[in-house]
């Protein structure tokens, strides 16, 4: 099985298990909170307590799938029941449209802008972009080799993942942005119809680490969270559950996946992080803020990506 359908899986489970579950859980009591526990109204947040999740809390008991296909479907940017559409926009795209995979798509390509690894003009396309920007807007060929000077941290977690994890259930190349392919395992909960790259797989794996990590920066993933995230990992290979399990067990330390973060790919996992928190008390605010630090994420890119998932601003 490929890190990008245990990603879409442990997303489902951690925004369900932490954020999501507080939201509701605040909802439902009807507190009018204030500070940065409060929600904007707006975000993917706001589309899974506007249309999805908060109108179906009966739906895990309904059979067929339940809440865990909601969550996937709203976090995949698709309406609960309607049609899939068309997924990949092959090599000429402009990447993922709405859901996870929209955002992440739009973060790397202004990353990709800014550096001056590709045009405005091209957005998303795929080809000779070269390096992990490359590979996670398209058309990765095996160009993030291990040591490869354009991918950053490749001597941490992402080297070791591409030397195994990542190639299971890979290929060496698509006309796939990385939020094309996450959008899809999203919705499908499942492999998505075109199988990621290594490169893909790998960065699936470092989203992973950094969504569990963030899950935890409260001090503690409790018996409840615990329950609403394992309940979506579903039928995940015993190695895949053993990267999960190991992720779980690890400390939280905010440099130390900082310093693993490829560069162009700091935005992206701030924003997985921030997915993956309740963002109800100071020690969840103090780990955004040791995070952003760390991975040089500005104050004004932090918040613009707060507005983005529908989540109070972390800087005034």
């Amino acid at each position: 099985m490929s890190l990008m359908k245990s990603l879409a899986r442990v997303a489902a489970g951690v925004v369900l298990a932490k954020g999501v579950g507080s939201m509701m859980r605040q909802q439902q009591q009807g507190q009018a909170r204030s500070g940065a526990s409060r929600h904007t109204g707006g975000g993917i947040f706001g589309d899974l307590l506007n249309g999805g999740v908060a109108g179906t809390r009966g739906a895990a008991a309904a059979g067929s799938g339940g809440i865990g296909d909601i969550l996937g479907q709203v976090l995949g940017g698709q309406t609960p029941g309607a049609g899939r559409g068309r997924p990949y926009g092959g090599p000429n795209a402009a990447g993922a449209a709405g859901g996870l995979g929209g955002i992440l798509d739009q973060l790397t390509r202004q990353s990709a802008q800014r550096s001056g690894t590709v045009s405005a003009s091209a957005g998303a396309m795929g080809g000779g972009l070269g390096g992990i920007l490359g590979g996670l807007l398209g058309g990765a060929a095996g160009g993030m080799a291990a040591g490869s000077a354009s991918a950053g941290g490749l001597g941490g977690l992402l080297g070791g993942l591409l030397e195994g994890p990542a190639q299971r259930g890979a290929q060496r190349s698509n006309d796939a942005s990385f939020g094309e392919v996450f959008n899809d395992a999203l919705t499908r909960q499942d492999e998505p119809e075109v199988a990621p790259t290594a490169e893909q797989n790998a960065v699936a794996g470092l989203m992973l680490r950094a969504m569990i990590q963030a899950a935890k920066a409260d001090g503690k993933i409790d018996e409840a969270e615990k329950s609403r995230l394992l309940g979506q990992i579903g039928d995940l290979d015993d190695e895949d559950r053993a990267f999960i399990r190991e992720q779980m067990a690890a400390p939280v330390d905010a440099q130390a996946l900082a310093r693993e973060v490829p560069k162009g790919l700091e935005a992206q996992v701030y924003m997985m992080s921030l997915m993956a928190i309740d963002f109800d008390n100071r020690a969840e605010a103090e780990y955004l803020n040791s995070l952003a630090q760390a991975l040089g994420v500005d104050q004004q890119t932090a918040n613009a990506i707060h507005e983005q998932v529908g989540v109070q601003n972390l800087y005034a």
